[in-house]
């Protein structure tokens, strides 16, 4: 009887797990940047001397950016950089001058409409 109870467990928790793995997708990057995850979207930042964009997917879908703001801090040695992110298109985007060598931190704050804030982090290579 207490085999017939471990096995059952076992196969319980195998179709638990099995399940819990088919739900989870992998984040790809389209545009050649750096992704990451938080709050069940996907966070692709693309940087550029003159100009940071961050894409925001749902399951590989572009995200509604109305109303959308946020902010970039980017650590590059001793210097520290700030930047406002605006939606332009189907992408959060600033403009300026940037430090995008390798190594260089960016922590991003990102607040869409209707949604809690998340907090990102980066490191370029």
């Amino acid at each position: 009887m207490k085999a017939t109870a471990l096995l059952a467990a076992l196969a319980l928790s195998l179709a638990t797990t099995g399940a819990i793995a088919e739900d989870k997708h992998e984040a790809k990057a389209l545009h050649g940047g750096l992704v990451m995850e938080a709050n069940h979207l996907d966070y692709e930042l693309v940087a550029k001397a003159d100009t940071i964009a961050l894409y925001v997917r749902d399951h590989g879908k572009p995200v509604d950016l109305k109303g959308a703001s946020g902010k970039l801090t980017l650590l590059a040695g001793s210097a520290k950089t700030e930047a406002a992110l605006a939606p332009a298109g189907d992408k959060l985007e600033a403009k300026g001058a940037f430090p995008a060598a390798a190594g260089t931190k960016v922590v991003a704050t990102v607040q869409l409409a209707g949604k809690k804030a998340a907090n990102l982090r980066f490191t370029l290579k």
